[in-house]
């Protein structure tokens, strides 16, 4: 069984078993609810982003052209004047700002090239880089997930630009995303550009979709962990978090 249909299958309700009272199946309707449901509760199917293997034969200014017709539509669809000086250039915006800067993540001829030093001072405690502003979208719901992340590290002979930190988690945040895969992401990419097994990756973010919808929680924030190697131990993670200050 597939792994999609394996998510969609557990989150089925025990008593429908995909039919209705009558016992006719309903799988388009049950497919609905459950793909309502999934997004809801912010179920990643991996902690790749989920890309076609054809995605990124076509330009980015064919991207933007093709996403300005559709946008024009959506709000054509939902009854808005595109004849309005205001609206007018919204759908070229729109796919512009989706393009080229808050899902430009998805693309990895925009991921930053690692700018590695050697550790000549022999620096062999964590190094933490913390209060990180992100700016992420919901998969789910394509609004907003911003927040803080922290990151830490303990060198192997290499030590990495503090810019550099920065443009990873801008990287992986620009996409579509599910907060724990985002983090995972951040993790394994410091360990693979730092060739260390020490990698530590706290995030904290409010999420439109929880804020703006559904609920409509605007209090509540999200914090999910990344800890490898030495940051595995509690004494090492309880100095991480103490850096941080999020271990009162």
């Amino acid at each position: 069984m597939k792994q999609r249909e394996t998510l969609l299958n557990s989150l089925r309700p025990n008593n429908m078993n995909g039919k209705h009272k009558n016992g006719v199946h309903n799988h388009k309707n049950n497919d609905k609810m459950n793909m309502e449901e999934m997004g809801d509760e912010h179920v990643a199917s991996s902690y790749e982003t989920p890309l076609r293997e054809d995605a990124f034969e076509v330009s980015d200014d064919t991207k933007i052209k093709l996403i300005e017709e559709r946008f024009r539509e959506i709000m054509e669809i939902m009854g808005l004047d595109l004849s309005d000086d205001s609206l007018n250039g919204t759908p070229h915006r729109v796919a512009k700002m989706y393009i080229k800067e808050i899902f430009s993540g998805l693309n990895p001829a925009n991921k930053p090239a690692p700018t590695l030093f050697e550790n000549v001072y022999k620096y062999n405690e964590m190094l933490v880089e913390k209060d990180i502003t992100f700016f992420s979208n919901c998969e789910h719901h394509f609004v907003p997930i911003y927040g803080k992340a922290h990151v830490a590290y303990i060198s192997s002979g290499k030590v990495i630009g503090l810019s550099k930190i920065n443009r990873i988690v801008q990287y992986f945040s620009r996409r579509p995303q599910v907060q724990e895969r985002l983090t995972i992401q951040i993790g394994k990419e410091l360990e693979k550009m730092l060739d260390t097994g020490s990698v530590a990756v706290v995030m904290d973010a409010a999420h439109m979709c929880v804020s703006s919808r559904g609920i409509q929680d605007t209090n509540s924030t999200t914090v999910t962990s990344y800890y490898s190697g030495k940051f595995q131990e509690e004494a090492t993670r309880n100095e991480f978090l103490k850096y941080i200050e999020m271990n009162k």
